[in-house]
């Protein structure tokens, strides 16, 4: 299922990728995980997904709060970090969700952080979705964190400049009718030219999301539009955080 030419595939193995997006608060993604596990009140002997995990933050803090958790990312970079805190009740592996995964094991599947949108068709965003659909057992619930289309358009910052370390990081967003872009070029003293990357994300909105779960069983319960769980109001809120519940 790879493709050359996936930008995702080099990008999220380059150690750059990782210095940019893995500095955030971990207390503050535990102050959300605490509300999160209070709204759906997971029994103790739960098993929970963390699909796209990255290096394995958020299942971390699963962990931590007692549950079964296993966290999958197509990043063979990422997941070799995070096996480096793997224990008794936190697992991980590289892995494509395009494609089956464990069929009726989990309780609880999440996909934190907009960590979709990214492959090429329509047909790849919903064999992901059924991935991760077939994982759960009946009646699991699926929690998707997604930008909101329409506050994201109106609040993006076009370009920016970020240092970390000895490495600049200049940024160019855009978007067009259907999905938003992200170029990074990379300066670094110790290459010998500038690296650059695009990210490319689907502009996917309630409606379309909610499409794909329908189509693989799954029913839409809640929706809040922040990780404070205020209401989801389609211009104001800066997420598309949707609850959905497996009927078969």
């Amino acid at each position: 299922m790879l493709v050359k030419g996936d930008w995702f595939l080099e990008w999220f193995n380059s150690p750059y990728y990782h210095k940019l997006y893995f500095n955030r608060d971990e207390n503050e993604e535990a102050g959300f995980i605490r509300q999160l596990l209070a709204k759906l009140s997971p029994k103790k002997e739960s098993f929970l997904l963390d699909t796209a995990c990255g290096q394995g933050s958020f299942s971390r803090t699963l962990a931590k709060e007692g549950f079964d958790v296993t966290g999958v990312d197509i990043s063979p970079a990422s997941i070799s970090i995070a096996q480096a805190s793997e224990a008794e009740n936190l697992h991980f592996f590289q892995h494509d969700l395009r494609l089956p995964f464990w069929i009726n094991y989990f309780d609880y599947a999440f996909n934190f952080f907009n960590h979709f949108g990214y492959f090429r068709t329509e047909r790849e965003h919903y064999n992901a979705i059924r991935t991760v659909g077939n994982s759960l057992k009946y009646e699991g619930i699926l929690v998707l964190d997604y930008l909101n289309v329409h506050y994201a358009e109106d609040n993006l910052t076009h370009i920016t400049e970020k240092q970390i370390g000895d490495v600049t990081y200049y940024i160019t967003k855009w978007f067009d009718e259907h999905y938003f872009y992200k170029k990074i070029v990379i300066e670094d003293e110790m290459l010998p030219e500038p690296l650059e990357f695009t990210e490319k994300v689907a502009k996917f909105s309630m409606g379309d999301l909610n499409d794909m779960l329908a189509f693989n069983k799954l029913q839409l319960q809640e929706v809040y539009g922040s990780y404070s769980f205020d209401n989801y109001h389609i211009k104001n809120s800066p997420r598309l955080l949707m609850i959905a519940k497996k009927l078969a």
